[in-house]
């Protein structure tokens, strides 16, 4: 969940590294730096615990610069956020290192290394990394073979990006259970964690295969697959994008992306989702071969993939399970004939679902979908079918427009099953009326904000909430409680609302809001009287509903009159008030709304 991007050219690169980072820090804030080489082969590093505003302000007082150099923002995993601990690792004062992943063994490897005299800075995984490239340097006549000699060892997950001062001017990257991109420049090369973080600097891109180590220099590379043989991978040129071009007139990112959702929707279901080939070639004649559904994703996208399981199963009327990634790939689990495994990641690199995604390949699976927000990414390359999302770039770390573009997409595969599957009680054009209204009914909801930040003031000095829904709505309920614990640190649940009276009404009182999601459907009046309950046991209630279903603020209930909405799109427009919500109470309690504590945005590790 690090963010690590390198750079090699003819000019010094300490400023494409730093805005590198600055767009590779929602991958991880808790320390920062660099190392450079400059032509003299001279090694210079500076990192800082922090922020990566942080490491400028250091290097604005004592600049380090140089034409090769490697950079990284880090999510602490071993050892704690510190300075000690930050990238680069440094051993010898001669091999510099950064690294993006898991280390599994590297317990034994440090004891080994111990017991031949070496000795260790920090706490992390990655330091054994850099001291074995460095003691295997006295054996191999190149840097790029010291590495190839040493990644047979590792065990785990890593992408690496190394230099060495004996060698200015070469670069040697590598990269096996996490993601990493080279960027072609004019007389440069680029390495980093995702595209974003190249884009300022180019706009051709070569995605590495699992396994492959590269050889940069300064306007060329070369790759080597895992068995050592040189080989060749496909350039690909991304279109100008303006994803990531500031605030502008907002406070947070998470603010800007929860009002760019309209827009971002309205992209999403442009796409012509009756044609033969909409999610890719054979749509139609894989899609007719499909007798189940398999969803597999975590957090966020894994609300996704619940409220999926109701479109799924009562309009296109197949059988549809949803399973948490980290836990799937785990057990021994039963893959029914015919079908289609559906993976929802917002990165498409997520290291959970992308192994999950490879556990269940069997004689059983018709085919394998991707839904996803970025286009090359591991798990639509993995894929024989994709749905891109087209949520743009989302820089807050708690997910908001890439989760309702999720949904927005999985409706449109819902309406693609039904209409394939012939089935009689499918409207297709009740879910083009919805699709077509759904921009609107969020901009109508963005109005309303104001009414959501008055709510929010009255949890200020709470420190747990619960959440009820019934029916396709416990997972907007789930949602809704995610978002409020990521950034606002209010421990918060999630319940169906018909599981009240079995547990959780034991922890209903005066200091614990309820939160209800309330539209007019078949549910409504078993859900008012699980409301009900909670009112006669003195819990407060904030009951976000629908303006027809009556009811009523008054003492110890609170109601926000959601306007009336299509049943497709429901999940998408109460999600959207629940985010608002979440913001609200975040600034009422004075955290950091974009970069949550403990937390990162790109799940790239176990």
């Amino acid at each position: 969940m690090c963010g690590i991007i390198a750079a090699v050219g003819q000019r010094d690169v300490t400023e494409i590294l730093l805005e590198g980072l600055r767009r590779l820090e929602y991958r991880g804030y808790d320390s920062a730096g660099v190392a450079l080489l400059n032509d003299e082969g001279d090694l210079q590093s500076s990192k800082h615990s922090g922020k990566v505003a942080v490491l400028e302000e250091a290097l604005a007082t004592s600049p380090v610069m140089g034409v090769t150099g490697i950079a990284h923002t880090r999510w602490a995993t071993h050892g704690a956020p510190n300075t000690v601990n930050a990238h680069p690792h440094i051993s010898g004062n001669r091999i510099a290192l950064v690294h993006n992943g898991i280390i599994e063994n590297h317990q034994s490897l440090r004891e080994s290394l111990m017991s031949h005299g070496v000795t260790f800075a920090s706490d992390t995984d990655t330091e054994v990394i850099v001291h074995l490239i460095n003691a295997e340097m006295e054996n191999q006549p190149s840097l790029l073979k010291a590495v190839q000699q040493v990644l047979p060892r590792l065990e785990g997950a890593y992408a690496l990006a190394v230099l060495d001062a004996q060698t200015p001017g070469l670069l040697v990257v590598a990269r096996a259970g996490s993601p990493l991109v080279l960027g072609v420049g004019m007389g440069e090369s680029y390495a980093g964690s995702d595209t974003l973080a190249l884009r300022p600097v180019t706009d051709r891109f070569v995605y590495l295969e699992e396994g492959d180590t590269a050889e940069l220099i300064a306007g060329s590379y070369t790759i080597y697959s895992h068995d050592g043989h040189v080989v060749e991978r496909e350039i690909t040129r991304l279109e100008a994008s303006d994803d990531n071009g500031g605030l502008g007139d907002y406070e947070h990112y998470m603010l800007k992306e929860i009002y760019e959702q309209p827009a971002r929707l309205q992209d999403t279901v442009s796409i012509d989702w009756r044609s033969d080939d909409c999610f890719g070639a054979n749509t139609r004649e894989l899609l007719s071969r499909v007798e189940s559904i398999q969803i597999i994703a975590c957090g966020t996208s894994y609300h996704a993939g619940l409220i999926a399981r109701h479109w799924i199963e009562g309009i296109a009327g197949l059988t549809c399970q949803v399973e948490v990634a980290s836990e799937y790939r785990y057990r021994k689990s039963v893959m029914r004939p015919g079908t289609l495994v559906v993976c929802i990641s917002q990165s498409g690199e997520t290291a959970d679902t992308l192994a999950a995604l490879k556990h269940a390949s069997n004689d059983n699976v018709v085919a394998r979908l991707a839904l996803c927000n970025v286009d090359h990414s591991a798990i639509v390359r993995a894929s024989e079918l994709a749905i891109l999302t087209r949520a743009g770039a989302e820089i807050g770390v708690a997910s908001t427009k890439a989760f309702t573009t999720q949904l927005a997409a999985l409706m449109l595969l819902s309406g693609k099953l039904a209409e394939i599957n012939n089935r009689a009680d499918f409207k297709r054009e009740a879910l083009d009326a919805a699709l077509l209204s759904l921009p609107s009914d969020v901009k109508t909801i963005l109005g309303k904000e104001k009414a959501i930040q008055k709510m929010a003031v009255h949890f200020a000095s709470k420190h747990h909430a619960l959440f009820l829904g019934r029916g396709i709505n416990n997972p907007v309920a789930m949602e809704g409680a995610l978002k409020l614990k990521e950034i606002s640190y209010i421990h918060a649940e999630a319940y169906a609302a018909g599981e009240l009276k079995h547990g959780p009404l034991a922890l209903v009182d005066a200091d614990m809001p309820v939160v209800a999601v309330a539209p007019n459907n078949d549910l409504l009046e078993k859900l008012r009287s699980n409301l009900e309950e909670v009112r006669a046991r003195g819990g407060e209630l904030f009951v976000f509903a629908d303006e027809a279903s009556g009811f009523e603020a008054g003492p110890g209930l609170h109601v926000f009159q959601v306007p009336h909405c299509a049943d497709w799109t429901v999940p998408i427009v109460y999600s959207v008030v629940l985010q608002l919500l979440a913001y609200h109470v975040a600034l009422v309690k004075g955290t950091d709304v974009d970069k949550p504590r403990n937390l990162a945005k790109s799940v790239t590790v176990e």
